[in-house]
């Protein structure tokens, strides 16, 4: 018998370097939608990722042969905007030491707080192996470029402690998702909820029909109605609310997912008197829907929770869907229905001495992640005790 082919480790700079079928084929539910080619080739070909918005691809591929055995998404980045880890504290202590944070290497889906595979390994590899190949690839590439880290942002749990057993610092953190417990409908998700906040879901779900407001979800084929421009318009209606809102994406992109992307892609649309007055672009992956780009036009009390919470919500549980994750920060999604959910990140950073004291800070941080949890799943406002599906 012959020794296996040696590994080869090839960086691109454009994930069309990468054959779609050859990267396509590493991909399981975890890393589905986000780490999709066609969705990674939107955001760069749309100009939304590229060295102006401070998002420079360097995804790393693994080959043996002419066969992709593993890769990961990976970006140089010289700033940490869209990223949605806070590490601004981290650079500045660098600074102030005299040490350069930027540029460092980034592995994680730009602009995408939302936890998934970001090692990607073969069918029928040897996953532990391979993933400890990356990660080693990973600090190689980045000490040979001069970086500062390397860092991967929601990745799940099982490779949070792979990069963990590769030396990488974990950061424990929080999002508030929505869990499906078993609910037939959406009237058995609010029996979950004491009679107070029950009654207040209630008031809130009927406003948009004393607004004039009605709302529905497209996708498949219905969403050939969709003008991508309106999908801009309403993603930098939210955008430019913010001093530190940036518009990264393109109306290109909205047209490259509603063209290439479309069996991913829903849009919570509300109207009055037919014109459109607010959105919510969503992503859907084989088992969860993922909340992205809320915009409005007009302001109208509690339309932003019944097109981003209620209405996804009751389409989850009509579509049997496993969860719900709307997007980072928002700790009004506590009182209705959505829970605290851990998210990693992973982070090594070459100078020792900032690497030791931001390992210290996170020792901390997850001592205060631990002792929060119980108090911010009590505020969901369920009754205690499991969901007990009604007798029907």
């Amino acid at each position: 018998m012959s020794d296996p082919l040696p590994l080869t480790l090839r960086l691109h700079r454009a994930i069309t370097e990468v054959p779609r079928g050859a990267w396509d084929a590493l991909l399981d539910d975890a890393a589905r939608p986000f780490l999709e080619w066609a969705f990674l080739a939107a955001l760069e070909e749309s100009g939304s990722v590229g060295p102006h918005t401070g998002w420079h691809p360097r995804h790393l591929t693994l080959w043996q042969g002419s066969r992709l055995v593993a890769a990961a998404p990976a970006y140089l980045k010289d700033d940490s905007h869209g990223e949605f880890v806070a590490d601004g504290a981290w650079a500045t202590a660098a600074e102030r030491l005299g040490v350069r944070y930027y540029p460092k290497l980034v592995l994680a889906v730009p602009f995408t707080p939302v936890t998934g595979r970001r090692l990607l390994v073969a069918p029928g590899e040897d996953r532990a192996a391979r993933e400890q190949e990356l990660a080693r690839a990973a600090l190689e590439y980045a000490r040979a470029e001069g970086f500062s880290s390397v860092h991967v942002h929601f990745p799940t749990e099982a490779e949070a402690t792979a990069l963990e057993a590769a030396g990488y610092a974990v950061r424990l953190s929080v999002q508030y998702q929505w869990r499906n417990a078993g609910y037939g409908s959406f009237e058995d998700f609010l029996t979950r909820f004491h009679t107070h906040r029950r009654n207040q879901i209630r008031r809130e779900l009927r406003a948009p029909a004393a607004q004039g407001l009605t709302l529905r979800t497209l996708r498949g084929e219905a969403l050939a109605e969709v003008d991508p421009v309106d999908l801009h318009r309403l993603y930098v209606s939210t955008v430019d609310k913010y001093p530190w809102g940036r518009r990264l994406l393109t109306p290109g992109f909205f047209a490259r997912m509603l063209s290439t992307f479309r069996q991913a892609c829903e849009l919570v649309e509300v109207r009055r008197d037919g014109r459109l007055v607010a959105g919510a672009f969503n992503l859907v992956g084989p088992r969860v829907l993922y909340g992205r780009y809320w915009g409005c036009f007009e302001e109208h009390p509690f339309l932003h929770f019944n097109a981003c919470l209620y209405h996804p919500v009751a389409e989850a549980i009509a579509r049997g869907l496993e969860r719900f994750e709307p997007g980072s920060g928002g700790e009004h999604k506590l009182t209705r229905g959505f829970e605290p959910q851990p998210t990693w990140s992973a982070h090594l950073l070459f100078h020792p001495g900032v690497d030791r004291a931001v390992r210290s800070f996170l020792e901390h941080e997850r001592a205060a992640v631990l002792a929060g949890l119980p108090r911010w799943r009590a505020e969901t406002g369920f009754k205690r005790g499991p969901f007990v599906p009604p007798t029907r």
